[in-house]
């Protein structure tokens, strides 16, 4: 299970500003705000824009000025894939360490969509058990019981992460992993598609369409 929620594109108008400085054509932007608020791309910009992403990394700079932030709630073992990407992401999380014990554990604190109907049941019993041990710590906040619940924890639990990376993280993200066997892959790729520009941009980056 993945979900993305809170998404913010930031900074595309001065992205492509920057994108006409080496020829000084500032004068043939033709991109300004649409009734919503949100810089549109007009077709000169557009047709530049997706010129530079096909002719590689070293023209393509401007894309690593257009800035994303979205909250990610995914399980534990996804996060795990995710901190590959450390250059040019920084994610805030919330804190398992801190917050674990803070309320009730549920069966839909975790990620069982793919279990099987007879480990689902099984993994049911489990999460009473860590709810008998989160509350035994909140009645005696004894350490034994803290330190069960941390190292009890399964790599299902999801937890949410506030991120915030660039178009050309972007890229690199979606081409390497929209084949992966993991659906959370899938889920972000199909919501990295759903970014201002981000299809027709990744579409010039990979010399073909994508469906």
């Amino acid at each position: 299970m993945l979900k993305t929620e809170c998404v913010s594109v930031m900074n595309l108008e001065n992205a492509m500003r920057g994108a006409r400085n080496p020829m000084n054509s500032w004068a043939r932007s033709d991109s300004a705000r649409d009734e919503s608020g949100a810089w549109a791309l007009g077709p000169s910009d557009l047709d530049l824009a997706l010129r530079l992403c096909a002719s590689g990394s070293d023209h393509r700079k401007f894309i690593r000025q257009i800035f994303v932030s979205m909250d990610i709630t995914a399980p534990m073992y996804w996060w795990k894939e995710f901190d590959t990407y450390k250059v040019g992401t920084v994610a805030n999380s919330t804190s398992t360490m801190h917050k674990l014990h803070v309320r009730p554990i549920e069966l839909a604190d975790f990620s069982t969509d793919h279990m099987t109907p007879a480990s689902l049941t099984e993994f049911q019993r489990y999460v009473g058990y860590l709810e008998t041990v989160r509350r035994r710590y909140m009645a005696g906040k004894n350490k034994a019981d803290w330190y069960d619940l941390i190292q009890l924890l399964p790599a299902s639990y999801n937890q949410m992460r506030t991120v915030t990376f660039n178009y050309e993280v972007m890229a690199n993200i979606y081409f390497a992993r929209r084949d992966h066997k993991l659906d959370e892959w899938h889920t972000l790729c199909a919501a990295l598609l759903e970014l201002p520009y981000a299809r027709q941009m990744l579409e010039a980056i990979g010399g073909a369409a994508i469906e």
